[in-house]
């Protein structure tokens, strides 16, 4: 009874979905008419040939007389067994002197109408209840041919009953490339060479697969994606999967999937001891079909001139989404029949993109030079845009030079694809990188940091007027507010947003990336130092606070310390993990800390014998450290055994088990097999979540991953994860009044006069100019600039420095059509360069001064951070630019200044947590404007008798989080309470007192 229930219900589904293909241009064919044999529907093969191509029919006529249409249809069955059903479907076959097509694919433009009645002349039909196999009575809900060559089938299910589930494992159990008993192939279900793709349809669910492998065989979900996660949304006008059959097998969609995005990927494979080529069929997921359909659909109807953020996570597939936009859009026409792009251009540092574009587009078109790879220098990137070549591939080092030439060649329209996918670019790469920015970058960036490719592209396409003649394709994963002005599209609300998602909720919950934040361990660092009785120095408060922290982090006992939990911890834990093969990174906060816990773990695994792991280093340039043993460390030095070996192809060996890196290999990094990271470096923002996915990618036995962090905060990591976790979300666009704001601040200033910069715009903006005529009313600016204080120097260039990043930024978005601002913004640009600083070069080094007599780490527990929980928090935009004010450096004692904290708070607190615990109460104080309004208004003896108690003591509970030891002792100890209080209440009077008269802050001396 229920068997017949679910029959019928099935059989309902069945014939809904055949009805909807009949009456939109499908056919309905009968499975009588299916040749088992040569797994072809023959009438349909034979009448589309006939009619299309009648003079090559009359060629092969001649050769074969009666029997030319048994000898065509297994002359096709042996093209098919050699080369595929896709190639034959695109490329078609010879015969001796006839050639034939298979397939006629949508034309690019109306220009030949023989190929639209062609086109036209394509015939898709579907066939139920499909008996596909001569050896049994197996019967396929749906076939899909076209033009009688099988491209699909489908196995149907109704969630009434039974579910996807269901269809997944009959394909596995009944559906097998060779029949078990006759011990021969069916070759309607064999790899590529008959029906390309096989669907397990429920009404609530589509997975696919390429390839039928019996039990092995992996299905991927093939939904649209349900409140930015895996699933479908209901569909209240029929089944949740109706989008298959209503826009996927639509029949120009459907032509258009064969025809323009299957591809053959080819990869080689040791995994068995020798070298073979495996070849995969790539069918695209439906978020990258919809992305690609979407972006050309734009395209064609916008022209050329416009922007287009994709926000894609880890794990979308974005190489193959980029190489199927760079194949529409050199193709693409508009309704006039017009070429939208003449030349697109693809920014990437993925090594691999260009051959996998080569050889994707040699599929498509079977033509050579489609592809350029720019590996040589700026001529030959020159002579390739301006000849026009369809599809041009370079690297981000050459990016702004295509900003350049593209605004030059006017007449010629691009597309420029960048995939911003947070490529690490440190060592040369970074050093090509600056050398490149130089003339672009305005103010310096640290030579230790990593520049992230989103990074450059921001200030790159900021830096100048964005060329007419350009369209922009931007992929990433994790767009910062910058991004998103940039690039992105007005909403319903006015704020720009994304054109197209693919969430990381979605991916993970599709399974295609793993959540880093599952299984999340911290550690907290206690210890003591004490004053060794040498000199007192008096130092700047924020500078000895740094000074303290660096020399704690770098002390051998603290290093040795974590190290040995590492190793214990990743050959207990992490060892057995992916079948023995899992790998850890170690993420260091500077070079000197890579090198030295290099030599820690070499010591810590030479001294217990241990043999199952060894660790690389990597960071770039050379590092000085006598205390470690050498003048100078190099990557090289410290890798011996890799004798030249690339570091990434030496982690990929079963060699090395953990990677100890130092601002390198935090982002772009792309190693399946890494299982678990150690992190001792602050992180926050877009890089905590560039660092952590590294551990993301899948890989068979992969379940878990799993990070130790022994600096950073867990809610705060969470945070960083959250915004990206959906769609990004900006807060609010940038003011664009901040610009005027910082303008009236820089004028104030008074290190330039008003005249000298409009004298100086008359020199430059005349076609004539030459350097000398601009040396005159630059120099007197550079003069009064150097008869500033360090701090004063410090600000005024911060927020010159402020103006014209903001300045390029806004008048992106902003036609301010205002003289003043161009004129100050060209005498910026050129007086920044002479704008030298007044400061030590040598940090403060109290090595000599202080000593560390306790140390202790404690495990504060595992936790499982969930993104789910909570309101997505947005994206906040540029808006404290200029508030800074001229703040002179606190100074004391260095042993008052450890004394004076210690004396107040008890327990295992470190130097930097009571000065940072300090200085952290004061400047959330000094946020408060009630408390500035009656600083500013009253002596300090009125300001102690009003509102400072209240808000101090709710400053304290606010923030009882950030620090629970210590803001614990302030609310449990009186004694506590009042010199903590009666420290901070000075301070911050203090430093209200001096905003309402210059802006200069003096810090009373905490001793």
């Amino acid at each position: 009874m229920t068997d017949l229930h679910q029959v019928h219900k099935e059989q309902v589904f069945e014939t809904e979905l055949v009805e909807h293909l009949r009456t939109h241009g499908w056919r309905e064919g009968s499975d009588t008419q299916y040749d088992k044999e040569l797994a072809l529907y023959p009438e349909d093969l034979l009448e589309f040939v006939k009619e299309t191509q009648p003079s090559e029919w009359t060629k092969f006529n001649r050769w074969h007389n009666s029997h030319s249409d048994s000898v065509f249809l297994k002359r096709v069955a042996e093209q098919l067994d050699k080369h595929g059903t896709l190639f034959l479907l695109r490329h078609g076959f010879k015969d001796r002197d006839a050639r034939f097509f298979l397939c006629q694919f949508r034309p690019a433009h109306e220009a030949n109408p023989a190929l639209w009645d062609h086109y036209r002349a394509n015939r898709l039909t579907v066939v139920r209840q499909l008996h596909y196999s001569r050896h049994n009575q197996n019967a396929l809900d749906l076939g899909l041919f076209v033009n009688g060559l099988p491209v699909a089938t489908c196995e149907l299910k109704t969630d009434l009953t039974q579910n996807v589930r269901d269809a997944i494992r009959q394909y596995r159990k009944d559906r097998s490339p060779r029949d078990p008993v006759a011990k021969e192939n069916e070759p309607l279900l064999a790899f590529k060479t008959r029906a390309l793709v096989h669907f397990a349809v429920s009404t609530d669910e589509v997975f696919i697969t390429t390839r039928l492998e019996g039990a092995h065989t992996r299905f991927l979900p093939f939904n649209q994606g349900h409140d930015e996660g895996a699933g479908n949304p209901p569909n209240p006008q029929g089944y949740a999967t109706s989008y298959l059959w209503e826009k996927i097998w639509q029949r120009d969609n459907w032509l258009d999937i064969l025809g323009n995005f299957l591809t053959i990927e080819k990869k080689e494979d040791e995994s068995e001891g020798k070298k073979k080529v495996k070849e995969t069929l790539i069918f695209p997921r439906y978020h990258q079909w919809d992305a690609v359909r979407s972006l050309v659909e734009a395209a064609r109807m916008e022209g050329v001139g416009h922007s287009y953020l994709i926000q894609h996570s880890a794990g979308s597939g974005k190489s193959n989404t980029i190489g199927w936009v760079a194949h529409r859009m050199a193709s693409l026409h508009n309704g006039r029949g017009e070429k939208v792009f003449d030349s697109i251009v693809v920014i990437t540092d993925r090594k691999v993109l260009d051959k996998q574009l080569q050889e994707t587009i040699y599929q498509f078109e079977h033509k050579e030079g489609v592809v350029q790879k720019i590996d040589e220098n700026s001529d030959q990137l020159a002579q390739a845009l301006s000849e026009g070549k369809p599809i041009i591939i370079t690297t981000l080092q050459k990016f702004p030079f295509v900003m350049v030439k593209v605004g030059g060649l006017k007449k010629r329209r691009f597309a420029l694809i960048i995939d911003e996918a947070h490529s690490s670019q440190t060592g040369s790469a970074a050093q090509k990188l600056q050398a490149v920015l130089a003339s672009n970058e305005i103010g310096e960036t640290d030579p230790e940091e990593e520049i992230t490719s989103e990074d450059v592209v921001n200030r790159v396409m900021t830096s100048r007027k964005r060329p007419e003649n350009l369209s922009t394709f931007a992929f990433t994963a994790t767009p910062k507010a910058k991004t998103l002005e940039i690039f992105g599209r007005p909403g319903a609300d006015g704020k720009p947003e994304p054109f197209h998602v693919y969430s990381m909720r979605q991916a993970i919950e599709e399974g295609f990336i793993l959540d880093v934040l599952q299984h999340y361990v911290s550690y907290k660092a206690f210890y003591k130092l004490a004053h060794t009785g040498k000199e007192d120095k008096e130092l700047p408060m924020d500078k000895a606070s740094k000074a303290l922290g660096r020399y704690l982090r770098l002390h051998p006992h603290n290093i040795a310390q974590k190290v040995a939990i590492i190793i214990e911890h990743f050959r207990e834990k992490v060892l057995p993990k992916i079948g023995g093969k899992a790998k850890a990174m170690v993420v260091t906060d500077s070079r000197k800390a890579a090198v030295r816990y290099k030599i820690a773990f070499d010591k810590y695994i030479a001294e217990h014998g241990y043999r199952d792991l060894r660790a690389l280093v990597a960071f770039s340039g050379k590092v000085s450290d006598p205390e470690s043993g050498s003048l100078e460390f190099s990557e090289t030095s410290m890798n011996r055994d890799l004798r030249g070996q690339d570091i990434r192809d030496a982690f990929d060996t079963d060699d090395y088990k953990v990677l100890v890196v130092a601002n390198k290999f935090q982002t772009g990094f792309d190693q399946p097999l890494l299982h678990t990271m150690y992190v001792d470096k602050r992180i926050a923002g877009v890089l905590a979540v560039q660092t952590l996915s590294r551990l993301n990618r899948i890989c068979p036995g992969k379940e878990d991953t799993f990070v130790l962090d022994f600096v950073n905060d867990p809610e705060e990591i969470l945070e960083a994860f959250r915004p990206y976790y959906r769609t990004a979300r900006l807060e609010e666009r940038t003011d664009p009044n901040l610009i005027h704001d910082l303008k009236i601040k820089l004028d104030g200033t008074h290190v330039y006069y008003w005249t000298e910069v409009e004298r100086f715009s008359e020199a430059f903006f005349d076609p004539k100019r030459t350097q000398a005529s601009l040396h005159p009313w630059l120099k007197p600016a550079a003069d009064r600039y150097r008869e500033l204080k360090e701090e004063e120097q410090v600000l005024f260039r911060k927020d010159l420095i402020s103006f014209l990043r903001l300045y390029e930024f806004l008048s992106q978005i902003v036609p301010y059509n205002d003289p003043d601002l161009e004129k100050l913004y060209a005498f910026g640009r050129n007086l920044l360069p002479r704008l030298a600083l007044k400061t030590d070069v040598e940090a403060i080094d109290i090595s000599e001064d202080v000593r560390l007599t306790h140390f202790r780490l404690q495990k504060q527990g595992e936790r499982k951070l969930s993104m789910e929980e909570g309101e997505t928090p947005y994206l906040i935009p540029t808006s404290d630019v200029g508030t800074g004010v001229v703040r002179e450096s606190e100074t004391g004692k260095l042993s008052e200044i450890v004394r004076k904290m210690n004396d107040l708070f008890s327990g295992d607190l470190t130097d930097a947590d009571l000065i940072g615990y300090a200085t952290h109460t004061k400047e959330k104080l000094l946020e408060n404007r009630k408390l500035e309004e009656q600083a500013k208004n009253n002596t300090f003896e009125q300001f102690v008798l009003g509102d400072f108690d209240q808000e101090f003591m709710n400053t304290i509970i606010e923030n009882h989080e950030r620090n629970q030891k210590m803001s614990n002792q302030v609310l449990s100890d009186e004694r506590v309470r009042e010199g903590f209080k009666k420290l901070v209440r000075r301070w911050v009077y203090e430093e209200f007192g001096k905003r309402k008269s210059n802006g200069n802050t003096i810090y009373p001396n905490i001793g």
